[in-house]
Parts: C-alpha cells; structure tokens; sequence
C-alpha cells in the first residue's frame, strides 16, 4: 500500500448497478488500470455490486472500501449522502434502501408521464433499456434515451431542458431525510459524507444550515474534491471542512468514459492541510 500522503484515492465512483456505464467488475479494473490505491464504489441506494467489485480490486492489490449514495430530500432539492466503510449486512440500512429504491420506481412512472404530456412518449420504456437495475431507475437513464433518439445532444443538454426543478419531466418526490441517511450509515458503523456539496443550487447560508445539522446528526465529513467542481470549489469546501472539523473525502463521481468529466481515480488530491476520510476507516 502506498504512504497515506501519495494514495491515489477515489471514494466516489458508479457501476450498471445504479446509473453508471460499466459492470461492477470492469469498473475496478479500470481503477487498478488507473493505478488506484483506496476506492469505493458508491452507488445509488444499492449495495448490490460491492461484492464483485471488491474481488477484482483486491485482486488487483487495490484497498476496496463498501459504499453507497442514498438520496434525500433536504431544502426542497435531491441531496446525496454517501456512506462508506459500513456493515453491508446492516438489516436497518438494507431496510432503508429498500424503502427508497421502491419510491424510485413510482416517480420514474410519473416522470414519463410528465415527459408525455410535453410529446415525448414511451420515455419509460427507453429508459429501461438504458437501467439494469429496474428498481433503480433514475435521471439519467431517463436523459440517455433523450440523447438516444435526438431530443438532445449530450446529457448536460438534458438536464439543462428536462428532468430539474421547473423543466419538463421533473417530478417532486419524498426520499428519505437527513436523518434517516445519516442513521443508517451510523448505525452500519460507516463514515456519513456530504456528496458533492458545490452542485447543489443552495445559498451560502442555506449550506452552512445544511452543515450544521448534518454534524449535529453526527456526520463527520464533506467531499471537498468532486469531479464536477471547479478550482474555486475545491479551495472553498476546503475552508468550510476546517471550520467545521468535518474529514474530508475525494472522489471523480465516475458514471462511465463517454460521460464523465473525470476518469475513477484521476480526481484531484486532497489538500495536505485536510484529514483525509480514510483516517476513520477500519
């Protein structure tokens, strides 16, 4: 394993099991061609993958840590809170996910129902072919099939017209709260981090609101390197992780090579002055 100070590490990555591009598998092996050393697989409200992605990232001398990325709902928006280095056999966490994977089956319905009514039909049946989990279908199998048959040229394109708050095909929905994710990860014995906290279309105070119960709840980090974020990003989540003492995690948020901005594990290091997540890991 390579000194702490060197790692190649990326917390943050998604396989077919949610909304990523690649299998499990081919996911660390990309990883281990990238020369990772620590990775988490991460994705959405599904533990599913963990296991095949560990036996070839192990395999391949890499440090694999268990993953998730439960969404809430907080301050009206979608929010993601990841959980890493938790018990996977956790019936309450497994519940949990459970219990958000069904609702996201009945807003995917009501998405392709709003889509209809703007005169694109039958979104939900190609979207599926863009989802092998059906039980986790979501945005961006819905924007795939929209790029598929020429509404859009590429996905950013997508969600700039469709699919967010005040577009076409955006739904409302309950996920589960703040304190339910952060519950889940804990009572699992795992690390709760606040997922890419710069994409969120919230105020300044409005994100020290979301800080400050989040900690209150007993979260104890912040990805302060996402591969969405911008220089500015970065040296402003830096500040906030100091001022709150929060850990600080890293990741590219890696959906698959056509799409994403970032490769798994070519992300940013962390700064040197932050304590890195994996300081708490078993």
């Amino acid at each position: 394993m390579a000194v702490l100070s060197v790692l190649t590490v990326d917390l943050h990555s998604h396989s077919r099991v949610s909304d990523g591009l690649l299998p499990p598998v081919d996911l660390a092996r990309r990883a281990a061609d990238n020369g990772v050393d620590l990775l988490a697989l991460t994705d959405h409200d599904e533990t599913s993958g963990l296991a095949d992605a560990r036996a070839v990232a192990e395999s391949s001398a890499i440090r694999f840590i268990d993953g998730v990325e439960i969404s809430i709902a907080w301050g009206g928006l979608q929010v993601h809170i990841v959980g890493l280095d938790f018990d996977t056999r956790d019936a309450a966490l497994n519940a949990g996910l459970g219990s958000i994977r069904a609702g996201r089956v009945a807003r995917a319905k009501r998405m392709s129902e709003e889509l209809e009514k703007f005169g694109l039909p039958d979104c939900l049946a190609g979207a599926s072919r863009h989802a092998e989990n059906p039980n986790l279908i979501g945005r961006s199998h819905f924007a795939r099939y929209l790029v598929e048959i020429g509404v859009c040229r590429d996905m950013h394109s997508v969600f700039e017209s469709f699919l967010v708050p005040g577009k076409p095909g955006y739904v409302t929905h309950q996920w589960a709260t703040l304190a339910e994710a952060v519950g889940w990860i804990l009572g699992a014995g795992g690390v709760a981090v606040i997922a890419h906290p710069g994409r969120y279309k919230f105020s300044r105070l409005e994100t020290r609101a979301l800080f400050d119960e989040f900690k209150g709840l007993g979260g104890q980090a912040i990805e302060v390197i996402s591969g969405n974020f911008s220089p500015e990003h970065f040296a402003g989540f830096s500040r906030l992780a100091l001022e709150y003492g929060f850990l600080a995690s890293c990741g590219s948020d890696f959906h698959g090579p056509e799409e994403s901005r970032v490769d798994v594990g070519k992300n940013v290091r962390l700064p040197d002055k932050l304590t890195p997540v994996w300081t708490a890991f078993h």
